[in-house]
């Protein structure tokens, strides 16, 4: 990938930061690439994708070497799953400018769902494991509940 870079959204520095372990503190996740894939999977999920208004200035733009292989797989299929078009993953700048985009409006519209989900909280780690475990058990309620109504009319 090019040299384009990951931005944050000035609004949402202090959660990102918020969210990383430090030498005083545990929290539940070690790096700021996996609070952005955190967020940008959250945001697909709710289908919720939040242009950036102003970029953080007081935290520099993610590197995209920092993201291991899997974590661009991640990347350039939320770009694909939101334009369905192949030339989506050409490698040339234009195309790679988009995925960032795309990518970036998702994590801050996950960031937007992380920031109400913790409000008030005073542990992290224990509120997005409890949002977890809320995403899971929905997913395996819509699972298990077959309704066989739909095969009679």
């Amino acid at each position: 990938m090019a040299a384009n870079r990951i931005k944050i959204a000035k609004d949402k520095v202090e959660l990102v930061k918020a969210l990383v372990e430090s030498n005083e503190k545990t929290a539940p996740f070690q790096t700021y690439v996996e609070v952005m894939m955190f967020a940008a999977a959250l945001g697909a999920k709710h289908k919720k994708r939040v242009p950036l208004k102003d970029v953080a200035k007081d935290l520099s733009p993610l590197r995209q070497d920092y993201f291991s292989s899997n974590f661009t797989v991640v990347i350039n299929l939320l770009a694909f799953t939101e334009t369905k078009a192949l030339n989506i993953f050409d490698e040339h700048e234009i195309a790679d400018e988009q995925r960032i985009h795309i990518f970036e409006e998702y994590a801050n519209g996950g960031l937007e769902v992380v920031q109400h989900e913790l409000r008030g909280a005073v542990d992290y780690s224990e509120r997005i494991l409890l949002l977890l475990s809320s995403e899971r058990f929905q997913l395996v309620k819509e699972v298990e509940e077959f309704d066989l109504g739909k095969f009679l009319s």
